[in-house]
């Protein structure tokens, strides 16, 4: 048990940011697996909607300092390269 008041509250508020935390990386992983299945199913449009979320909420998750930039620059980035490869070249 913590001594101080400030030590209490800091074990509060490190409560609060861990709950929130998980609920962001569930969500991320969730929507890293529906992503992995779409594309496993050669389902274009589902794929480049999930992608767009699942980046969006990357975004979000490094805004909010849950994840860091380096680590969501590339997944990403191999986000993109997975959806290009299912996507037909224009040539």
């Amino acid at each position: 048990m913590p001594n101080s008041p400030s030590a209490t509250k800091r074990l509060r508020s490190d409560a609060r940011k861990r709950s929130f935390n998980q609920l962001v990386l569930s969500e991320i992983k969730t929507l890293k697996k529906k992503l992995k299945a779409s594309i496993e199913s050669k389902n274009i449009e589902e794929s480049k909607v999930t992608a767009k979320t699942l980046i969006t909420k990357l975004d979000k998750g490094v805004k909010k300092g849950t994840l860091p930039r380096t680590k969501v620059d590339r997944l990403k980035s191999r986000i993109q390269i997975s959806i290009n490869k299912l996507t037909p070249a224009n040539s």
